[in-house]
């Protein structure tokens, strides 16, 4: 438990910019049109796979017994990926509703 709070005293500026990051992205989500939901997540792609090669990259420098690290890394990747694969379905289904139907005889 000690160890954990050491860890959170030597890390408080970056706990700051993260929470200011949600608070970010949870203002700039909740202002976006709905109908522009589908198109920003097809975008947002290309970003949440980086996010998943950097995830990979910080868990690969990661000391083994540091635990704080390896678990926030695995968690960024397995969300980054879900994010990923749920952005693909999506504009799977978007890209359907645009293609014609055939005419039944």
């Amino acid at each position: 438990m000690e160890q954990l709070l050491n860890y959170i005293g030597e890390n408080m500026e970056m706990i700051y910019f993260l929470i200011l990051a949600i608070l970010l992205g949870v203002e700039v989500i909740s202002n976006v049109p709905a109908i522009l939901h589908t198109p920003l997540m097809s975008g947002a792609n290309a970003v949440h796979g980086v996010v998943v090669v950097g995830a990979i990259i910080v868990m690969l420098h990661a000391s083994p017994d540091n635990y704080p690290s390896l678990i926030v890394g695995f968690l960024a990747v397995v969300m980054g990926t879900l994010n990923v694969v749920g952005g693909f379905v999506v504009t799977d289904r978007m890209l359907e509703m645009f293609k014609k139907k055939p005419k039944k005889s």
